[in-house]
């Protein structure tokens, strides 16, 4: 997330990738990480351990979407029915091996909300979570 904390690249790069940085920089990140000592980005706090009842919590409270990054904490939250939404970019590079993008053993109805291609090959879907199976 540093890369978008400084704005001396962004002034040549097109509007959505200044809007995607507003979007990164500007709400409070919460880190969850046994091994990180301290953090390199503003508004950002370190947790050692996924408390599923505190994100719950946060999650009630809070007045604005979530978001999760990272597939083992997202997996996580798949689980634990956290999840609403579900936003994929499909790539058209195969790296073979790697984190799996959705969590393995678990089942979950999908609604498509949005789909759009881009001229590069990616594919974007947006799809909400109607229950758990």
């Amino acid at each position: 997330m540093r890369v978008w904390e400084s704005d001396d690249w962004l002034t040549d790069e097109p509007a959505v990738v200044r809007e995607y940085a507003n979007i990164c920089r500007n709400p409070d990140k919460i880190v969850y990480s046994s091994s990180l000592t301290d953090v390199s980005t503003a508004r950002t706090r370190i947790e050692r351990k996924f408390e599923l009842e505190a994100v719950r919590r946060l999650k009630e409270a809070s007045g604005s979407d979530l978001s999760i990054g990272g597939a083992g904490i997202a997996a996580e939250a798949f689980r634990h029915g956290l999840v609403d939404e579900c936003v994929l970019l499909l790539c058209p590079v195969i790296v073979g091996g790697g984190k799996p993008a959705l969590p393995r053993g678990v089942r979950l109805d999908l609604e498509l909300l949005d789909e759009r291609r881009f001229d590069n090959g990616v594919i974007y879907v947006r799809h909400a979570v109607r229950n758990a199976a």
